[in-house]
């Protein structure tokens, strides 16, 4: 038989899936998925069964390879949430303590206190390019060692593992054969220098974390070693972490490629090229991916409250019935009658960074119904997403080709118009919505030769529907320009 799939393990927060990406249709042809738990010990504390995670991924890549002769597949790309820590045995390859969640704010007064030595955070945000926060991995991985008295005794023996979640699977998929991480997800730990691409000593120091029990970094596109699946023999390469998988998904390989996902919050990703943009304070600077050794970073910013809003509207504030209801009431009125709305049910993400706003409406007067509501949700997501995408322009003196876009928000033409005209910018709508998949497939395909190169991918990239600035654009600047100041106006006043 011959080489026709890729197989891609898409490890979420509360779900996992396995998928097989038909090379040949050039299209995702088979999925698999199950939930995974979370439990909250403690107030603000959020924590995952690691072997619960290996166990529902492996019972799914059986399912998926059902049928399959291992001869039909290229390869098997990992992509994962990305600040999520494990701790285990190296010999056993069993955790030894519950997986710290990125959701997890545990260490939060820790970091707060370690923040407010400037020396330190100046260094953390220059070799980095992240702001000290208990969502990145260092002050989850100090707490376990710290809290964890079977990683000291494992530690003295030489025999303790810990890293995100990619390294974590791929020990497991290889029987413990190989212990690597890819820059991608080594960026999001707060313990590696994204311009040498190793890890620091001085960030490693700072948090008391010792190196030998990190994973040994490669290259995004490195073939990392075999997994035995079932009986069947797969060959592992092509590893990223999920927001930086959906940009490749996206095809957003050039300088100025922006991607944003509407999931539960809204994730955008700036393609920066090949120097990182460290001076940037309101922005995140990431490692997108390293290929062939050359590094491209990106910018990014995140909406705490997106798609969470639309279903608040749904479930508990019951101004729509069905999420798809919520277009036709905004589109049955010409504005929101002033009405303002801030998407801060968890505080606001970048470039405000206000922990402890909250939502709310404002100017809203006897006239204003149902519908003015309903829009003025809406509409405050795009302005959420309007602001993030001027910050990052500001930082990194990059024009903006076009904006690339997924997730559940997208099947709401009016959200995609107004968000258009806001930016006025393409609105490009990918025809997949599962690009983090997507984009894990075509970088497992590339490191098999399933694909020549990116341009390769370019071709294979397919929009779904496109939006064009409309006349409102200076309607709608206006608009973002009141909603701006009220949000100005509130930040000061916390």
């Amino acid at each position: 038989m011959s080489k026709r799939y890729i197989l891609a393990i898409d490890a979420g927060t509360t779900s996992v899936r396995t998928v097989l990406f038909d090379t040949q249709a050039n299209a995702l042809v088979r999925a698999n998925g199950s939930k995974i738990s979370q439990s909250y010990p403690h107030n603000g504390w959020v924590d995952q069964d690691a072997e619960e995670i290996w166990e529902r991924i492996y019972e799914n890549l059986c399912k998926t390879l059902k049928n399959v002769d291992e001869s039909e597949i290229f390869g098997l790309g990992i992509t994962n949430q990305r600040e999520t820590v494990v701790m285990w045995d190296r010999e056993t390859g069993k955790p030894i303590t519950p997986a710290i969640c990125w959701q997890c704010k545990r260490t939060e007064d820790y970091c707060k206190r370690l923040s407010s030595d400037e020396k330190i955070r100046t260094l953390i945000q220059q070799k980095t390019g992240l702001t000290i926060s208990a969502y990145f991995s260092a002050s989850k991985i100090k707490w376990m060692l710290q809290n964890c008295y079977e990683s000291t005794t494992l530690y003295q023996q030489n025999k303790l593992c810990c890293g995100t979640l990619d390294s974590y699977l791929i020990f497991r998929l290889t029987k413990g054969e190989r212990f690597v991480t890819e820059p991608s997800n080594a960026s999001r730990t707060m313990l590696f220098d994204i311009h040498n691409g190793e890890w620091d000593d001085e960030l490693l120091d700072i948090f008391g974390v010792p190196k030998d029990i990190l994973p040994k970094i490669v290259d995004s596109d490195a073939y990392i070693g075999d997994a035995v699946i079932d009986g069947k023999t797969v060959k592992i390469g092509g590893v990223l972490g999920d927001q930086q998988s959906s940009l490749m998904g996206q095809a957003c390989f050039d300088e100025g490629n922006i991607k944003n996902t509407y999931g539960t919050g809204s994730f955008l990703l700036l393609n920066i090229g090949q120097k990182p943009h460290v001076k940037s304070t309101k922005m995140l600077t990431t490692v997108a991916w390293r290929i062939g050794g050359k590094t491209t970073y990106a910018l990014e910013g995140s909406v705490y409250n997106a798609g969470s809003c639309v279903n608040w509207m749904k479930n508990q504030a019951h101004l729509i019935n069905e999420v798809g209801e919520s277009e036709e009431l905004a589109l049955s009125v010409p504005d929101t009658m002033g009405v303002r709305f801030v998407p801060a049910f968890s505080g606001l993400g970048a470039p405000f960074w206000d922990d402890d706003i909250r939502a709310g409406f404002y100017n809203i007067t006897l006239g204003a119904t149902k519908a003015h509501l309903v829009r003025a949700v809406l509409e405050s997501v795009a302005y959420s997403v309007k602001a993030i995408v001027d910050q990052m322009q500001e930082d990194s003196k990059i024009k903006i080709t076009d904006v690339r876009v997924d997730g559940g928000m997208t099947a709401n033409n009016f959200f995609g118009q107004f968000q258009s005209d806001l930016l006025g910018e393409q609105i490009l709508v990918a025809s997949e919505p599962e690009s983090t998949s997507l984009g894990v497939s075509f970088l497992s395909g590339l490191v098999f030769g399933a694909f020549k190169d990116m341009d390769d991918l370019r071709l294979r990239y397919k929009i779904g529907k496109i939006f064009k600035p409309s006349k409102n654009q200076k309607k709608v600047q206006r608009e973002y320009t009141d909603w701006n100041n009220l949000i100005n106006k509130l930040t000061k006043e916390d």
